[in-house]
């Protein structure tokens, strides 16, 4: 069972979130707040698994929160909430240690999914997240293609199927029923890919992609 906790100003969001993942069997929501003061209170008594997180809030905002909480031992997986594509705050969330980033119109499948993959200890990122960030940490320089190219040619054609579903902002679920391959053997392909690009991010393995033009 994976404890939940939501922090948002708005209560129609909290109640719209309730609605969505309070009837999963598998998820508990144990407890939300209404800014990032009351958050850190709540969290430090609840110890949820995964904390839903708005950016925006008054008082202390998301971003605060987020760094005060992985500061600290045992801390919970944050999955980053938002109305804004705002480049600037997904990346500062990401660099924070940030699990996930969600728009908060991401339909009541994918948030759940999300969610899941959370705890799981998988990075989320919305597609349209994940084309922004990339788009903002590379600048779409052409010089940065060659070099990009070479290091995918590292990896099997297997291998760089999943990479381009990474950059895609797809789940591990979601790759293994795109490309017909079990969960298991999508995780092994990323590990590998970790391995063969020198990293352990999801977001790098995307920049890669989208520096070589492949998608």
């Amino acid at each position: 069972m994976t404890r939940l906790v939501i922090v948002d100003d708005d209560p129609m969001v909290r109640t719209g979130l309730r609605l969505i993942l309070g009837g999963e069997p598998d998820l508990d929501l144990v407890g939300e707040a209404g800014d990032g003061r009351k958050a850190m209170d709540v969290i430090r008594d609840l110890r949820p698994d995964v904390v839903l997180m708005d950016i925006r809030m008054p008082n202390q905002d998301g971003l605060i929160t987020t760094e005060l909480l992985l500061s600290q031992p045992d801390p919970p997986r944050i999955l980053m909430l938002t109305t804004f594509n705002a480049d600037d705050m997904v990346l500062r969330a990401l660099r924070l240690g940030a699990d996930g980033f969600l728009l908060k119109d991401t339909p009541p499948p994918k948030m759940i999914e999300a969610v899941r993959a959370v705890a799981r200890g998988e990075p989320v990122l919305s597609p349209s997240v994940t084309h922004q960030v990339i788009a903002a940490a590379t600048g779409r320089n052409e010089p940065r293609r060659p070099e990009a190219r070479r290091e995918l040619a590292r990896l099997t054609e297997r291998e760089r199927e999943v990479a381009i579903e990474v950059a895609r902002g797809s789940s591990n679920a979601e790759i293994a029923e795109r490309l017909y391959m079990s969960v298991a053997t999508v995780k092994a392909n990323i590990t590998r890919i970790f391995a063969k690009l020198g990293t352990d991010n999801r977001v790098h393995v995307a920049m890669k992609v989208r520096d070589a033009d492949f998608l």
